[in-house]
């Protein structure tokens, strides 16, 4: 039989997980925005950032489809 409160738990943690990307995502866009600013930019560094923050963002789109109910049409 299944506990009544597992699905606020796991949503609870859906929603943590969401929040700690979010803010890793503007963290990464503060940081790259400022290395794009410095007299000789580290491009490496840069791409690979860019790259994190395009797959923050899809991990954010799949955390919010989590949390978004099914609705049948």
């Amino acid at each position: 039989m299944s506990d009544p409160a597992e699905p606020e738990e796991d949503e609870a943690a859906i929603r943590q997980r969401l929040s700690v990307a979010l803010q890793d995502h503007a963290d990464l866009d503060v940081a790259i925005r400022a290395m794009m600013s410095a007299p000789m930019p580290d491009l490496m560094v840069i791409g690979r950032f860019k790259r994190k923050k395009l797959s923050l963002k899809d991990e954010i789109a799949r955390l919010r489809d989590q949390l978004t109910p099914d609705i049948i049409a």
